[in-house]
């Protein structure tokens, strides 16, 4: 895999991520803003983890247990599966 597939993956995980937040969000009924603070950070931030900054995200362990528990729900169920191979090779 070369730097650019590594790259492109992350890019794609990063989007599945930001689906998973943006559903699980919603299937609660929260808002961005709720969310972003009761988990500790600003809307910006947390509307990077939903992919609405352009970038790909790459969240904390802190971040993603902070999201976690807001939205009452385990890291796991964050975390899209499976995850892309990102060894350097």
């Amino acid at each position: 895999m070369t730097d650019h597939d590594t790259a492109t993956d992350w890019a794609k995980y990063s989007q599945e991520l930001g689906f998973t937040l943006r559903r699980l969000r919603g299937a609660r009924g929260f808002s961005q803003e709720r969310v972003a603070s009761d988990a500790g950070m600003s809307k910006v931030q947390y509307q990077r983890l939903e992919g609405l900054g352009g970038a790909p995200s790459n969240p904390t362990i802190k971040t993603l247990i902070a999201v976690a528990e807001v939205l009452d729900v385990s890291i796991g169920d964050l975390v899209p599966q499976p995850w892309p191979d990102l060894r350097a090779r």
